[in-house]
């Protein structure tokens, strides 16, 4: 086992840093002691890493190298070579920039050194330069490196570690809010948390108050010499002469840093508390819509737009105004929806949301997508109807009021009567039932509210009892007796789809509704069955005890020959003089226990199967509360877990026990009730799947249904072709009650009916009906006839199954009906394809002989950061309008408070959200949300979404905002755009660039619309409207209008140039609308209209740019500004090599040939623009460079030769690079006697082999440079 060595100092930063690596690599964590290392080690440093036996080779010192070893080990120092060279820029960065200021700020507050204000005060303010570049770095991040923790985050935060308890004011935590919500994020994890436990972030910076004695202190951080030779004398070892010769170097070093940062400040003329008060981060200030706007009106666009992005102010007022307007509806525009649009008709029902439920992420995500595809087919001009509607959700409703009733009122369903009962539940719907739509218009859904279905309303409910009807006389639906999933507590049968399977993987106590005590799951039982007639046994086991009450066989496998001899033989049930036969079935697994399977055939489905090969006795043990029935005492009456117990006991006293042990398992739940499910015999109503699962799979495979991703196409057809009949009976009470009549004849010569016979069954619309269809069934007369209505009422899904339908008033021909069936498409998550898409694909083409929908796009689940499920026991369940207005973490623990989780798991869930949202959810607005959803999006693949990044996308929209405001005062107020959008010839090439780049970025967006390509839309916009409009275009015509009224020419230009702009401008807000649509309607009403008198009212009615209509896409173009872009980043890269931040030098360009002078010359206005250089001077490459000239290779077709001739002190430059030089030399000397040793490749690991040798190939590459800049600059002395 390797032995840790740290400092016992609670804030040595770099011991720190060593353990919390450790807590990374659980399988290898190392001994860990709090004393230096043995003298014989010759370990110079504290963190040390022994390795082994501790001979020379497996000694690691120092934090860099501990900490990279056993973060390598714990699998967090990158996943591949890139990743691992940015770990280790953070460690060079933790290593050079933040930890000598930290300690130069904090050093002085723990008594480690005097305490000088200036100095204290300058090394402030650079602390906070150096984390304002942090912050901006981690903006659009939630780690450092990937997308989870790395040693990176792990350097960075312990640098930080010091300053954000004794530095960092409140007033500093609120200008750093990315660092700020990094570090909570990072300090938070189980790995931090076990090394630094809880920290208290600094609230006034003051003298820190020693927590150590003077012993402690004396074993402080290694970085801060101050402590180790002022205390030595008191404890720990005498120092050895190079280590005192270390120290000195180090505080020289410190001593050295502190003189420039005060000379610094010095120069500085501004004090930096002036600078401070500055406010940072703008955009995430909270600016309100306060101009009194009627519901429905239009918002007030006269008033000057705000100084910067605020979701609260652009999404006010506008969805009122839409609504209002009709722009949702279909018929917009248009005088009748019968008339055939050319453009087409595109129709999609949204999948119905629970009347009970609210918004998840879930949701969010499948609206985002589904009301960006309508608005985008409504902006193509096709007759667009996205059909809203809710869904009656049996159980989830009924518990929901019930529970209501017994906390209100102390009463149950059974107390109030089914009518009444089902009048409180209308009673609730309409009070609270339309919760769902108004979180749906928040999200900005662009849905026609007054074709809203509810799946209970008459409209709907005709069209459910009419498809029952129909498909009851055509012998679709028939009734039967099987197993059924059935819950205790709740007395009702459940589908599939509402059976939680909870692995298990052993023994384990469950709670259980009903029961005081938990109950044991996850054991195997073995007990014996005694053989009729002789002294042997056959030895089965089960995990359910109670269920060998209702044992009628054993089973064993026809070629075991261990039970050849019993063929023909009973068995002995030990507590009832039941003789049970032992049968012979394949379906046995021989190998499993010892091979004989004991078999209950009315409560397991594969006994079920068995009992009906052999036609065994099915006999029901259980009532429908879990009382055990058809047993015999003391069994009788018993709950069925109490049963459990007792016949183990019973065994155990008839000496039939063998043996109980742990056994891996998977336990039904009921999602609803969190009972255990049980199956149970009962009378049903089923749905014959076969024939209509067959021309599910046939559509599919025919190519007239589509499935997107077609990776679904297994899962499809594996379910259409091995598929069951579908269990329709719900025992509840809210729903529709099923439309059959049990029949009772009053005729001696008609035997009386049994209820699992469906001959003594009719449906119909009315009883009357029912009761004429029974009359002429068994051919008597209708006052013979007694009717008895089933109680039951159908699977929510039966209703949910015939919607794309039923919301147009089937079976009754419509004009929407007409118009608007089959849809165009459905688009849902993958999870409910069998439950819900299949099930409708069988009941439309049942029912109306058509297909409901041309394709099926489904998309992928949403999961937390981490990859897990969303379940509120992990508190990781986000409500979007919390990311929408923004929420604090005591917000969120509120929320889990008033939630059904018991106290342990709220305690749990709460630790959740500390660890992922430790500062609370900020206000990103809907716009940002919709446009992550949509990025997230990549077919097939589960998203898991860390809501800090959707952080990142509410600051393209301020972004997206400063870049109109600016453009808009740059147009100026005169400004009149042209009739239309076309090239008038005079474009200048950044003109012609940007145009070209716009008509790409239409392209791809037409495409990957086509394509359900969500991530390729959302970088298409983004690319463009940032690094290529903001970054690029708007940057290099500056010029252009800055010398604007110079001369005619200029102003010609200048014209051309604000065309342009325009252009892009309302080209790019109309791309983005779809994605979002608040921001841009309120950028584009400010904007002027092409043709004022006929221009649509709003964006989300105007046409969708395409490449008929933008069609100046050049590829030559893009070649040439990309190529001209190589050589602007070079040059850049050049001025920061040389620290040339304001001063602007002249720029030769040696080009390969007279093309590339001639492309550079065409280009150099934009090339000085965009490099902040003072002159463009392209040359041949014949053609001499000036002497005093910095050499980059900016492509082999171009060198840049940037001046820096009496721009920089040369021999100042020259000095400095001949001392790093000499430190490269002695670190590669270093690694080179390393590597050379004879045992290097034996003793050392193979990883830290590879860190060496890629050390050696850094340094190798970095003094090539050093050399290089050298010989430029001797060239210029």
């Amino acid at each position: 086992m390797a032995t840790l060595y740290v400092s016992p100092h609670p804030d040595d930063f770099r011991s720190l840093l060593a353990l919390v690596a450790a807590e990374f690599c659980p399988s290898s964590r190392p001994r860990i002691l709090k004393e230096d290392p043995p003298a014989a080690l010759n370990a110079r440093s504290r963190p040390t890493l022994v390795l082994g036996a501790g001979d020379g080779d497996s000694v690691l010192c120092g934090a860099t190298a501990v900490s990279w070893y056993l973060a390598s080990q714990g699998k967090k120092a990158g996943v591949d070579v890139k990743q691992q060279s940015q770990v280790w820029q953070w460690l060079s960065f933790a290593d050079n920039e933040l930890n000598p200021v930290s300690c130069a700020v904090v050093f002085p507050l723990m008594g480690m050194m005097g305490v000088d204000k200036k100095l204290q005060q300058s090394s402030r303010a650079e602390l906070m330069r150096v984390l304002k570049v942090l912050d901006q770095t981690l903006e659009p991040r939630t780690f450092l490196v990937g997308e989870s923790i790395t040693l990176a985050d792990m350097a960075v935060a312990t640098a930080v570690l010091l300053p954000f308890k004794y530095v960092l004011e409140p007033s500093d935590r609120k200008v750093l809010t990315n660092v700020t919500r990094w570090f909570t994020t990072c300090i938070n994890q189980p790995g931090f948390l076990n090394v630094l436990g809880k920290i208290a972030l600094c609230e006034k910076m003051v003298p820190v108050t020693p927590k150590t004695n003077a012993a402690a202190n004396a074993q402080a951080a290694n970085a801060s010499p101050a402590v180790d030779s002022a205390d030595a004398a008191t404890n720990g070892p005498p120092k050895t002469e190079a280590q005192l010769k270390k120290e000195a170097k180090k505080r020289e070093k410190l001593e050295k840093f502190q003189q420039k940062k005060e000379m610094e400040a010095k120069k500085k003329t501004q004090p930096p508390t002036e600078k401070k008060a500055k406010p940072e981060k703008k955009e995430l200030g909270v600016i309100t819509y306060n101009v009194p706007t009627a519901p429905g009106e239009k918002k007030d666009v006269i008033s000057p737009l705000p100084d910067s992005y605020s979701p609260q102010y652009v999404e006010a007022a506008w969805y009122p105004w839409w609504e209002k307007q009709g722009f949702f509806k279909p018929e917009h525009g248009r005088k009748n929806i019968s008339e055939q649009n050319p453009r087409g008709t595109f129709m999609m029902c949204i999948p119905p949301p629970n009347v009970t439920g609210s918004l998840h992420l879930g949701h969010a995500l499948t609206n985002a997508i589904q009301d960006t595809l309508t608005r985008w087919h409504r902006m193509r001009g096709e007759t667009t109807l996205w059909n809203p509607g809710c869904d009656h959700a049996g159980i989830a409703t009924q518990v929901v009021v019930e529970k209501k009733l017994m906390r209100e009122r102390g009463i149950s369903r059974h107390d109030l009567g089914r009518e009444k009962f089902i009048q409180e539940v209308w009673k609730w719907k309409n009070e609270k039932g339309d919760r769902i739509y108004h979180q749906l218009k928040k999200l900005g859904s662009s849905l026609d509210w007054d074709r809203a279905c509810f799946t209970m309303d008459s409209k709907l409910s005709y069209a459910v009892q009419e498809a029952f009807i129909r498909m009851h006389d055509e012998g679709v639906i028939y009734r039967s007796k099987r197993l059924v999933n059935w819950s205790c507590s709740l007395n009702s049968a459940i589908s599939d789809i509402e059976v939680d399977k909870k692995e298990l993987t052993g023994r384990t106590l469950l709670p259980v509704p009903g029961y005081k005590e938990k109950v044991e799951f996850g054991v195997l039982v073995s007990f014996a069955y005694k053989v009729d007639g002789s002294d042997e046994e056959v030895i089965v086991a089960t995990t359910r005890i109670e269920t060998m009450l209702g044992d009628t066989a054993v089973a064993v496998h026809p070629a075991d020959s261990r039970y050849q001899h019993l063929k023909g033989k009973m068995v002995l049930h030990p507590f009832c003089d039941r003789k049970m036969p032992i049968v012979f079935d394949d379906f046995v697994d021989m190998s499993f226990g010892t091979g004989a399977v004991k078999i209950t055939p009315a409560h397991d489905h594969n006994d079920y199967e068995v009992g009906e090969r052999h036609n065994l006795p099915f006999i029901n043990i259980l009532d429908e509360n879990g009382l055990l029935i058809n047993v015999p005492p003391p069994f009788l009456g018993m709950k069925r877990f109490e049963a459990r117990k007792a016949v183990l006991q019973a065994l155990k006293d008839r000496g039939q026990f063998k043996e109980i042990k742990d056994n891996p398992m998977v336990v039904p739940v009921c999602s609803r009730s969190k009972d255990i499910v049980e199956p149970l015999m009962k009378p049903q109503w089923y749905v014959s799947c076969t024939d209509m699962g067959k021309q599910a799979a046939d559509a599919v495979r025919e190519g007239r249904l589509k499935i997107i991703p077609d990776h679904h196409l297994k899962t499809w057809f594996n379910w259409m072709d091995n598929i069951r009949d579908w269990c329709i009976s719900r025992q509840l009470w809210w729903g529709h009650r099923i439309p059959a009549y049990f029949v009772t004849v009053s005729d001696a010569s008609v035997k009386p009916g049994e209820d699992m016979d469906g001959h003594y069954w009719v449906s119909g619309r009315t009883e009357d009906e029912a009761r004429e269809k029974a009359a002429k069934r068994f051919n008597v007369s209708a006052d013979k006839i007694t009717l008895r209505q089933d109680e039951d009422v159908l699977d929510t899904w039966f209703s949910s199954g015939i919607f794309p339908f039923s919301i147009f008033g089937w079976p009754n021909e419509t004009q929407d009906l007409n118009v608007f069936y089959p849809g165009t498409l459905l688009e849902t998550g993958h999870d409910i394809l069998f439950f819900w898409v299949a099930r409708m694909v069988m009941m439309g083409l049942k029912l109306t002989g058509k297909l409901p929908f041309k394709e099926v796009y489904l998309h992928a689940v949403v999961r937390d950061a981490h990859g897990r499920k969303m379940s509120k026991s992990l508190g990781n369940v986000i409500d979007p309008l919390d990311v929408i207005t923004g929420i604090s973490l005591e917000g969120l623990h509120a929320q889990l408070t008033d939630s059904n989780l018991d106290p342990l798991e709220v305690e749990k869930a709460k630790q959740g959200q500390k660890s992922d949202y430790p500062n609370g959810i900020p206000e990103c607005g809907t716009d940002a949300l919709r446009f992550a959803l949509c990025a997230y999006t990549s077919q097939g693949r589960d998203i898991n979404l860390d809501v800090n990044r959707i952080l990142g996308y509410r600051h393209f929209c301020n972004k997206l905002w400063n870049a109109v405001k600016f453009a808009m005062k740059t147009l100026g107020d005169n400004f009149v755009p042209s009739e239309k959008a076309q090239l008038c010839g005079d474009e200048s090439v950044s003109d012609r660039w940007i145009l070209s780049r716009l008509c790409a970025a239409v392209g791809l967006c037409d495409a990957a619309f086509k394509a359900y390509d969500f991530p390729a839309i959302t970088t298409a916009i983004y690319n463009f409207w940032l690094y290529e409009l903001c970054d690029v275009y708007l940057e290099s015509v500056k010029p252009v209008f800055g010398k604007a009224e110079e001369d005619s020419t200029s102003q010609r230009q200048a014209l051309v140039c604000r065309q342009t702009l325009y252009t892009c401008l309302e080209v790019g807000l109309r791309l983005l609308s779809p994605l979002m649509p608040f921001v841009t309607e309120e950028l584009y009403q400010r904007l002027p209209r092409r043709q004022p008198q006929s221009d649509p009212p709003s964006i989300s009615v105007t046409s969708y740019p395409d490449t008929e209509e933008l069609c100046w896409h050049s590829e030559e173009v893009d070649r040439d500004m990309e190529f001209i872009m190589t050589v602007v980043k070079t040059i850049r890269s050049l001025r920061a090599d040389y620290n040339l931040t304001k001063t602007r030098a002249d720029c030769y360009l040696q080009c390969i040939d007279s093309a590339t002078a001639s492309l550079v010359q065409k280009y150099s206005l934009q090339i000085q623009t965009l490099s902040y250089s003072q002159a463009i001077i392209p040359l041949t490459a014949t053609e001499p460079v000036p002497e005093g000239c910095a050499v980059a290779i900016a492509s082999d077709r171009c060198t840049v030769n940037l001046m820096l001739k009496g721009l920089i002190d040369v021999e100042k430059e020259v000095a400095k690079l001949m001392t790093k030089k000499g430190d490269l030399e002695k670190q590669m000397e270093k690694l080179r006697e390393k590597i050379g040793k004879s045992d290097y490749k034996e003793k050392v690991p193979v990883k830290v082999q590879e860190q060496d040798a890629e050390k050696l190939r850094q340094s190798q590459t970095e003094l090539e440079k050093v050399k290089e800049a050298m010989d430029n600059f001797r060239k210029m002395m």
